[in-house]
């Protein structure tokens, strides 16, 4: 019998070998559909706790961009503009985007909104929500995380809600790792691109955060994401590519037309 147990943990692990959109190899245990049943439950909570913007002109402005990205990667999402004043964006497993009102008013232009939707993007495409509640939980605790996110207010709730990436907004940080920032942004610079949008413009947005955070204004995007004196260098590296796809997009016609 113990033997049998033993086999079948290993069976598990082995089948939790996966590769992320980057191809870096990643362990994923826990089954997606429950990660996006987590991310589903964590969203309806914070529309039910949080204030909805009512604002015709912001909700218009991130529904056309977050369209124009979500079109590159298929399925239905939905967006909810956030009445909070913090500089921040987040997107959950079970296509989920939340934008802050905050944020909104700081970006220039729809490039720059779409840098940071097409980051939180591609934090979900790459798993990394189900990457890290695999690597943090064990499997006699995987369906007690999943329960656990429909009570925030404990210990386990807000432990599982930090590792979905909104822990935030319930008090816990637990910020992605360094891996984990680079490759959304590789892969939102991506995608950005393709959705016909100027990727030069993400660079520009992060030194606007940056700016924000020196002049004291609340930050919590780079709070949750942190902020690497490498982030400029290692999007500068990959931006001839992405201006290539940019090209390319726009020869196929897409020329997002998203206006505050």
């Amino acid at each position: 019998m113990l033997k049998k147990s033993l086999f079948t943990v290993l069976v598990g692990l082995l089948s939790a070998c996966a590769t992320s959109p980057t191809g870096r190899s990643q362990f994923i245990y826990m089954p997606d559909n429950q990660v996006d049943q987590m991310g589903l439950q964590a969203f309806d909570s914070m529309k039910s706790k949080n204030p909805i913007s009512r604002n015709a002109d912001y909700n218009q402005f991130a529904q056309c961009v977050a369209l124009d990205l979500t079109q590159q990667t298929g399925g239905q999402w939905e967006v909810v503009v956030f009445e909070d004043e913090t500089l921040n964006a987040f997107a959950l497993p079970g296509n989920k985007i939340g934008v802050h009102t905050g944020l909104i008013k700081l970006v220039d232009n729809q490039d720059q909104l779409a840098a940071v939707i097409g980051h939180e993007i591609g934090h979900v495409l790459s798993r990394h929500s189900n990457e890290r509640l695999s690597q943090e939980t064990a499997v006699s605790t995987g369906l007690s995380m999943v329960q656990a996110v429909t009570q925030p207010q404990t210990a386990l709730g807000q432990t599982a809600l930090g590792l979905l990436g909104v822990g935030a907004q319930y008090g816990v940080l637990l910020p992605y790792s360094r891996v984990h920032e680079t490759e959304a942004d590789t892969i939102g610079l991506d995608l950005m691109a393709k959705a016909g949008f100027d990727p030069r413009q993400s660079i520009n947005l992060w030194k606007k955060m940056d700016q924000a955070s020196q002049g004291g204004q609340p930050i919590e995007f780079m709070s949750t994401h942190p902020s690497h004196g490498s982030r400029i260098d290692n999007l500068n590296q990959h931006m001839n590519h992405a201006v290539q796809l940019q090209q390319q997009a726009r020869s196929q016609g897409k020329q997002p037309h998203c206006t505050k």
